[in-house]
């Protein structure tokens, strides 16, 4: 049951293509957006989507396929944990966010096809 104490899994579409960086001791990070969509039904019967937006941050191998692989649009599934940090902004205000951690990364959607 420990593996279950921070466990998050989605599937979405990229928001923007993956940010990758290097960082000082040489490590990649890969940063990118994900939504979800959730649909339901109304009051009166209408269908009704919400969308989600995630902050996702991928490291080392998998941000080398988020790299790789990873376009705005794709369908993904994600699996990984959820991160809270915090950052003094260039202002001095304290900001709080709230990332998903990715451990595994699968590719759903296939090419779409030319218009």
């Amino acid at each position: 049951m420990y593996a279950l104490k921070n466990k998050v899994q989605l599937i979405g579409n990229l928001g923007n293509a993956p940010e990758v960086k290097n960082t000082e001791n040489g490590k990649k990070l890969a940063r990118f957006s994900m939504a979800t969509n959730e649909t339901y039904r109304g009051r009166t019967g209408e269908k009704i989507t919400e969308t989600t937006w995630h902050n996702v941050v991928a490291w080392g191998k998998v941000a080398d396929i988020a790299e790789k692989f990873l376009t705005k649009g794709k369908e993904i599934a994600i699996e990984g944990k959820l991160i809270n940090r915090s950052y003094t902004d260039k202002d001095g205000i304290k900001r709080y966010v709230t990332e998903i951690q990715v451990n595994e990364l699968l590719l759903i959607g296939g090419e779409k096809p030319a218009a």
